[in-house]
């Protein structure tokens, strides 16, 4: 048994995330999660919300309360809707906890004990009619580079350039509306990871095994242009964990808080805590702390292409600048971008299906199938209703589902409701235990490496062999020669029902839990021997008809979906 420590990227507190958010990192760390349990390892799987910085103080405004009431109220939806999509987080908790203004604080003193904290005047734009300076997602203008109209201060958000607030044609307050901006001094703190950029080349060189994604972005943050920069960690915002050292106001930094970009990282660690002092679990510090028994942990991250530049470079300097025994990530599995029907999917502009009305119009695992079986791994993919109409319908009724319905219901009708008894194998059935061994070790292996979509492509093939195996042998017509033949195949196929349910517990585990308690078992140990996986459920073992697995969506609810969310989210 191994020990292994995974954390999703936290997804920011502003609204309820669409279905490109899911996919991009709390999806496949779940998947990754239950695999590695269900093969007996210690997995410690955590996530939180992102609750500090602009897009909490917008989001809150915009909604008439208070920041710290919203941020609540969303953090329990953003909960409730995990749940929903089965997310299995030891512990889901919030970047604005007590333990994180705690690390946060301490992590900052550390760094700069360790001269690694410079202090920087810089000019900010300042809105005289707000009384404030407004940080960059306060401002929206004219993008110089394409044109669009509605670009924040930090990028655009339609060709995607990063940009200076001062950039924008035309800029404006998002908060008053007023052009009455100008330009101000204001002193911030800055990291200074530019004294770190050779030790973080040395741990980015030595991850061979890392996606080529992940480290194309690492590489070229860390060598492009001017190379790696050192970036400011506070803010002129109200919310956020204050500027302190110790139980103290860090001079000059009265009224500031900490920079959102570095106090969200240190919340996976502080998430750790959480985890503990909510009774959850015991010693935190095994799984973050080299000194206290962390060094024999693999610690996975899993993030969206945009948040890698962060945790290959930020949050790293953070942990290496302290020059303190913290666990550093092992590998990080990054994702591309899923589209939405020709364009992308965005929060901001609540455009796309989002996961709270995935779940009103279909469970949670029809979503669940999709999405890793078109995990955008090795480049963008393109969400559109007729592929996952097709898909959903091929994949899980016409494969699964309709495997389970055929055996169950013809052993019911020529049988029994129990496992019948039969004679021996014969070449078809030492052949089908052959070709599901080599499929479940493939399995096994794309799991293990994370190869999110070929792992899904090799289990719809080990669906595919019991539907092969009845269409070659057809019970249904051996029964009337010789009964006791068509019993030991029906046998064998309860059984695999079985280990369908223990294989594809990962990627669709209410449907697996549905099978499990339709044979009647409560045994869901992995198959390392597939010979004697097929003999668990023994002759005589009651079980149920399930209710049609999966049912076929219909073209007019396909189209009904498409022109419900042609435009963006009511």
């Amino acid at each position: 048994m191994a020990r292994h420590l995974i954390t999703s990227a936290i997804p920011y507190i502003n609204g309820i995330k669409h279905l490109g958010n899911l996919v991009g990192s709390q999806l496949p760390a779940d998947l990754y999660a239950r695999y590695l349990r269900q093969r007996g390892h210690e997995v410690l799987f955590l996530c939180a919300t992102d609750e500090h910085g602009t897009p909490a103080e917008l989001a809150a405004t915009k909604a008439g309360k208070p920041v710290t009431d919203y941020c609540a109220e969303m953090h329990q939806v953003q909960s409730d809707i995990a749940d929903g999509f089965r997310l299995s987080f030891d512990h889901f908790g919030r970047s604005s906890s007590p333990q994180n203004h705690k690390l946060t604080q301490a992590f900052a003193g550390r760094l700069a004990e360790m001269g690694l904290i410079r202090e920087v005047t810089e000019e900010q734009v300042y809105s005289k009619a707000d009384g404030r300076f407004l940080p960059d997602r306060y401002i929206e203008g004219t993008c110089p580079n394409c044109g669009f109209e509605s670009a924040r201060g930090d990028q655009c958000d339609n060709c995607t350039k990063q940009l200076d607030p001062t950039d924008l044609i035309n800029p404006h307050s998002t908060i008053s509306g007023s052009t009455e901006l100008e330009v101000r001094e204001t002193k911030h703190l800055y990291l200074r990871q530019s004294e770190l950029k050779g030790d973080l080349a040395e741990w980015i060189d030595s991850k061979k095994d890392w996606p080529i994604l992940t480290t194309s972005i690492a590489k070229k943050w860390l060598n492009d242009g001017d190379g790696l920069q050192d970036r400011g960690i506070t803010r002129d915002l109200d919310w956020g964990i204050p500027v302190k050292q110790g139980d103290q106001t860090w001079p000059g930094m009265e009224g500031k808080v900490f920079y959102v970009w570095f106090d969200a990282p240190i919340e996976y660690i502080a998430c750790a805590q959480e985890w503990e002092d909510a009774g959850k679990g015991n010693d935190w510090a095994r799984w973050w702390r080299t000194d206290k028994g962390a060094d024999d942990v693999t610690y996975t991250q899993f993030m969206g292409k945009d948040n890698v530049p962060f945790h290959t470079l930020s949050f790293p300097a953070t942990i290496m600048g302290t020059q303190e025994p913290w666990k550093l990530v092992d590998y990080i599995k990054s994702f591309n971008y899923l589209n939405y029907d020709g364009g992308q999917f965005s929060t901001s502009r609540g455009r796309g299906v989002f996961m709270d009305q995935a779940l009103e119009i279909l469970p949670a695992d029809y979503w669940r199938w999709w999405l890793l079986s078109h995990a955008p791994e090795s480049s963008d993919a393109e969400f559109t209703w007729e592929t996952f109409q097709t898909d959903v319908n091929k994949d899980l009724a016409d494969v699964l589902g309709n495997f389970v319905s055929r055996i169950t219901k013809f052993c019911r009708s020529k049988f029994s409701e129990a496992v019948p008894e039969g004679g021996s194998y014969s070449a078809a059935e030492e052949q089908l235990v052959a070709d599901l061994t080599t499929r479940v070790r493939t399995y096994e292996k794309h799991m293990d490496a994370i190869e999110v979509r070929k792992a899904a492509t090799e289990l719809r093939a080990i669906w595919a062999l019991g539907n092969e195996y009845l269409q070659a042998n057809a019970p249904w017509t051996t029964f009337k020669t010789e009964p006791e033949t068509a019993a030991m195949q029906v046998r064998l196929a309860l059984n695999l029902i079985r280990i369908y349910a223990v294989l594809s517990a990962p990627f669709i585990p209410d449907a697996s839990a549905t099978l499990l308690a339709a044979m009647q078992t409560d045994d869901d140990s992995w198959p390392q021997d597939v010979g004697s996986a097929l003999t668990a459920l023994p002759a005589g073992r009651a079980f149920t008809v399930p209710d049609n697995l999966f049912r076929k969506l219909t073209d007019e609810e396909r189209e009904g979906w498409a022109e419900r969310f042609a435009g963006t989210r009511d």
